[in-house]
């Protein structure tokens, strides 16, 4: 890194030893920005499975939001950040063609907006809206696109067929025949964010590994004269950031001790924490710092696969998720169907207080996103594909006409097409699409602030 007194330039490196930290936005960028001086927009779609329980999900009443079901209540602090959406549809999602099953058609074909199907020699997704704006806005950053999971069926063992696994294990797709698997393993992740090892020795490598240094150690030169040329608040900014970097560290040395003394010889990644919540954690505290620093504006999130049969012992069920939506009216799976949900809520509860947290031109980093909550079907017992659960936090930049208007319910006529939301996402990262998926236009009642 080459420090001058002139404006910092946007994608500013610390470098060291394989490793190449990027920076979050600092107001020592501003004049080296555009004319407008404001943070990019950011849109991330974080997938749940096997259904909600609808009952506990939709509010009574549409309009303003006032009290929140029971699966939405760890949001409320988020409640003037949040969109309702609801009667948002999947059509593609049932069975008018061949296909993978309910399960493999609602997740492999949710951001696309077709229907998956197996022919005689391949699959069949489509591109997903992730890709199109990756295509379009992705030379800004040094990822185009992030691709993040917490399971995979082949590790699960409840995988029926090699085209059912590509179905229910990824939600973005390059083109028809063309998945972009989730990484899974927490260390993969972060070697892939911060590491440059293509330019290590392999005798560095494994020093570094023996070592397990933290990356930040690798680049204190450039740290402190960095710092020496920074005001107050972005120092501040700057020591939160790389606070936060540690800390992952931190999650990720502690995941692999314990795993280590667990079961040494376990065919896992040897990053992935035993515990649902840490792992949720590690991945997307992962996700703040990858949109904190630019290095992506696009990212998907699988919340474990679709079909999944995992239990979720540390909140008492030891039943398995998929399973337990079968419950043809039997109260008590039900109910455990709501404690999964609900569980699943107050991971990403967490992620958004991180993401509101990160202060980011005259808002917040979480002002300047559109991060959708969902599912592919609705009622897991029925395998429903209408009246989907969606969620938006965010408000896709406050500065671009002010921004979405959240803290209401929208309902909207039923049957329309999920892939009109996605449209109206595309128009809100600058990506302009006439045609996509089954959309029958933009999506209406958006309203900016």
């Amino acid at each position: 890194m080459i420090m001058t007194r002139k404006a910092l330039n946007r994608r500013t490196f610390l470098r060291g030893a394989g490793t190449a930290v990027a920076l979050p936005f600092l107001d020592a960028m501003t004049p080296a920005l555009t004319a407008a001086t404001v943070p990019p927009v950011r849109m991330a779609f974080v997938y749940v499975p096997n259904g909600i329980d609808m009952r506990n999900w939709n509010p009574s009443y549409e309009g303003a939001l006032g009290e929140l079901p029971r699966i939405l209540k760890p949001m409320e602090p988020f409640k003037q950040d949040i969109t309702l959406l609801s009667n948002l549809t999947h059509n593609g999602g049932r069975a008018l063609l061949d296909g993978a099953g309910d399960h493999g058609r609602c997740c492999g074909g949710y951001l696309s907006g077709v229907q998956p199907r197996k022919t005689m020699v391949d699959i069949k997704a489509g591109i997903s809206c992730d890709q199109i704006v990756a295509n379009d806005v992705g030379r800004q950053t040094r990822f185009p696109s992030l691709e993040v999971g917490l399971e995979d069926a082949r590790q699960a063992g409840d995988c029926d067929s090699g085209y059912s696994c590509a179905y229910t294990n990824n939600l973005a797709w390059r083109g028809e025949a063309q998945p972009l698997p989730p990484v899974l393993d927490p260390r993969a992740l972060f070697e892939r964010l911060f590491g440059d090892g293509a330019n290590l020795t392999p005798e560095q490598k494994a020093l570094r590994s023996k070592q397990r240094r933290s990356i930040l150690d690798f680049v204190t030169g450039d740290t402190k004269a960095l710092q020496a040329n920074l005001g107050p608040t972005d120092r501040r900014k700057l020591d939160e950031y790389l606070s936060s970097i540690r800390d992952i560290e931190r999650q990720l040395s502690k995941a692999e001790k314990d795993n280590a003394q667990v079961n040494p010889g376990m065919d896992k990644p040897y990053g992935v924490p035993a515990d649902f919540a840490e792992h949720f954690k590690l991945m997307t505290d992962m996700m703040t710092v990858a949109f904190q620093a630019d290095l992506t504006r696009v990212m998907t999130f699988l919340v474990t696969r679709e079909g999944t049969s995992r239990a979720y012992r540390e909140i008492g069920i030891p039943d398995g998720h998929h399973p337990l939506t079968h419950h043809q009216g039997k109260a008590d799976q039900m109910e455990k169907v709501a404690q999964i949900n609900t569980y699943h809520v107050t991971q990403f509860a967490a992620w958004m207080e991180k993401m509101k947290s990160i202060r980011e031109g005259d808002g917040s980093l979480l002002d300047n996103s559109m991060i959708v909550y969902g599912a592919g079907l609705s009622d897991g017992n029925r395998h429903t594909h209408e009246d989907l659960p969606t969620m938006i936090v965010g408000r896709g930049g406050k500065h671009l006409g002010g921004g979405i208007k959240a803290g209401r319910r929208i309902v909207y006529r039923k049957e329309t097409p999920m892939s009109n939301l996605f449209l109206t996402m595309m128009d809100r990262m600058g990506t302009k699409v006439e045609h996509f998926g089954d959309a029958t236009g933009r999506l209406e009642g958006l309203d900016l602030a």
